[in-house]
């Protein structure tokens, strides 16, 4: 299902097919070693020059670091890969309501759009793409309103359907994150909306972990409460093999990654500092967290039942690309990571951006 929707996704903004073997074919022209005189050594092809060293096309909008694959974008929401090598991005920007793809040097394309209200942390907060994208091109967002925030349906050339409305919103608070798990399960994680108290309480949509498996607009059914007492600025990063999911969010005392079991929420690791955990993700046996406050990418051991032992954060990353908001991990172990430096830094002449990353040990260091 994936695979399928990320191919869709990859078409849209060119494909991502490598033609470097026909290039060069093409350019030996007619040549071969058949035709050359006999007794003549082969010559020596001159080096290639790699991709990443080519003169990049100018423009205000062109990073010269070959790590970043989208620029000049809005302050961000979600990320998610748009295929299968980490080369092309879906990115929400969050202030205006868009859904982008594009990949280094573009184009790029706007796969949706939703009105929202961006005020404060809240606006296009996260999207998840419908299990059949590739035949019905559905995207279920979760977004904020002048009332709520609330999770829609959005079709093209049609106005945002609501699915599950009533979400509080606050002045912060706002941001959340979901996922389909199976192709009838949508995972939704919603903030406290700047009240703890709602998270605790059964009655709020607030800070909880929702299970939606109705995704008809108008009247539906109240969705299934998964986990309560979520902090702000909640994240969701499952392991899709094993099917574990993690959370991570803010606490006014702490930021925490915690692991959801049949009991409820267990917490992993807390960060006392609060660093503004901002996204998470699981890569290569580690979880992975970016931070806003210390622009930082940490990573910790993901636990098993052989080795349930937790130890402490590895720093991967440190303030290459100031402040740091959602991140999406890759199954070859790349992370995709959005920079809110609109929002939270000090925005360069290309940001917001999202840039590709390959941890080395970061935490996943089992011997």
């Amino acid at each position: 299902m994936l695979v399928a929707v990320l191919a869709v996704i990859a078409l849209a903004v060119g494909g991502c097919a490598n033609f470097t073997e026909q290039d060069r074919q093409r350019e030996a022209g007619a040549f071969s070693p058949n035709n050359r005189p006999s007794g003549q050594a082969e010559p020596t092809p001159p080096p290639e020059t790699p991709r990443d060293t080519q003169p990049p096309p100018t423009g205000p909008c062109v990073d010269p670091d070959p790590a970043v694959i989208a620029t000049c974008l809005a302050s961000t929401g979600g990320v998610m890969p748009g295929d299968e090598q980490g080369e092309v991005t879906v990115v929400a920007e969050r202030t205006t309501g868009k859904i982008i793809t594009t990949k280094r040097y573009g184009p790029e394309r706007v796969l949706g759009q939703a009105p929202v209200d961006a005020s404060g942390d809240g606006g296009l907060i996260d999207f998840a793409f419908s299990p059949t994208y590739s035949q019905d091109r559905l995207i279920y967002a979760l977004i904020t309103t002048p009332s709520d925030n609330r999770v829609v349906r959005l079709a093209p050339g049609d106005v945002p359907k609501p699915i599950l409305t009533g979400i509080p919103k606050g002045a912060t608070g706002n941001m959340g994150s979901m996922y389909f798990r199976t192709p009838t399960e949508l995972v939704v994680a919603t903030g406290d909306a700047g009240n703890p108290a709602a998270a605790e309480d059964p009655s709020s949509l607030a800070g909880k972990l929702l299970l939606i498996t109705s995704f008809t607009s108008g009247v539906s059914p109240r969705p299934r409460i998964l986990a309560s007492g979520f902090g702000s600025s909640v994240a969701l990063c499952p392991n899709e093999t094993s099917g574990t999911i993690y959370v991570a969010d803010q606490t006014a005392t702490e930021d925490r990654v915690q692991v959801i079991e049949e009991g409820g929420p267990k917490v992993l690791w807390t960060w006392p500092d609060k660093p503004q955990i901002a996204g998470c993700g699981v890569a290569g046996g580690s979880i992975f967290v970016s931070t806003t406050r210390t622009q930082r990418i940490e990573g910790i051991r993901e636990p098993t039942r052989e080795d349930p032992t937790i130890t402490p954060p590895v720093v991967a990353l440190e303030k290459r690309y100031g402040a740091l908001g959602r991140m999406a991990a890759l199954p070859n172990g790349l992370l995709q990571v959005a920079t809110v430096n609109k929002q939270a830094g000090k925005p360069k002449p290309t940001d917001d951006r999202v840039f590709r990353f390959l941890p080395q040990g970061g935490g996943n260091d089992r011997t």
